[in-house]
């Protein structure tokens, strides 16, 4: 008989209760309202969405990142893995228990990501940092990754989609640098999306990372630019 999930930490956020759960020694949970968010038993494509965006930019001398979202940290770890030594990493996260939860029980999953000294964390709107970025330092980002609870759907069609829509993906392409890389997880692929990457002048790869199971969906873009 599987262990029950214990809570080990909760807050009260506008969309409802956030919570840290655990089972046995190793299996964490993070719901809000109930739902989940993330499972620490799988997260293949989590892992996939660091490691491909972070390999094609691991020639670079000094490749800068900028991930949107933390969770458990586990998109961070398959970065910094596929990263230099002199790489720099900047993590968004606008909510600051995560990154406690990152340095405290969480930290074992992912043999302490967060004091790599390669990492700096923001406390912040990804989408806010990548607008100010595309408005004051065109093309700091050589990889820009998305690994938000939601990816792109049919509810973030609209054209002002603070992640997805169409201006948003101009100004995350204005904040890459020529060539760079645009990675976004999504739960399926969404034709929609794809189009309005292609518009922004991105090419890209759908990628479906695992065999069997649910297989969570990974989009590889990178900048036609320079």
């Amino acid at each position: 008989m599987a262990q029950p999930w214990q809570t080990i930490d909760s807050v009260y956020t506008p969309d409802g209760v956030l919570e840290l759960r655990k089972r046995g020694k190793r299996d964490f949970l993070i719901t809000i309202g109930g739902r989940v968010l993330m499972n620490s038993s799988a997260s293949r494509s989590e892992i996939a969405l660091g490691e491909l965006a972070c390999q094609a930019v691991s020639a670079l001398p000094h490749p800068r990142v900028l991930i949107g979202g933390l969770g458990m940290g586990i998109t961070l770890r398959a970065a910094l893995d596929a990263l230099p030594a002199h790489a720099r990493v900047i993590v968004a996260e606008i909510n600051p228990v995560i990154a406690d939860w990152c340095r405290g029980p969480l930290a074992e999953l992912t043999n302490n990501a967060m004091n790599d000294p390669r990492v700096a964390i923001e406390l912040a709107d990804v989408s806010a940092l990548i607008a100010q970025t595309a408005e004051t330092s065109a093309g700091q980002f050589d990889a820009i990754i998305i690994d938000l609870f939601e990816g792109p759907h049919a509810a973030t069609h609209a054209k002002n989609d603070p992640f997805y829509g169409s201006q948003a993906l101009a100004k995350t392409h204005t904040a890459l640098s020529g060539g760079g890389i645009f990675a976004v997880w999504g739960e399926n692929s969404d034709a929609k999306f794809e189009k309005r990457l292609d518009a922004a002048g991105f090419s890209y790869e759908r990628l479906r990372p695992g065999k069997g199971g649910l297989r969570h969906v990974v989009y590889l873009a990178r900048s036609r630019k320079g």
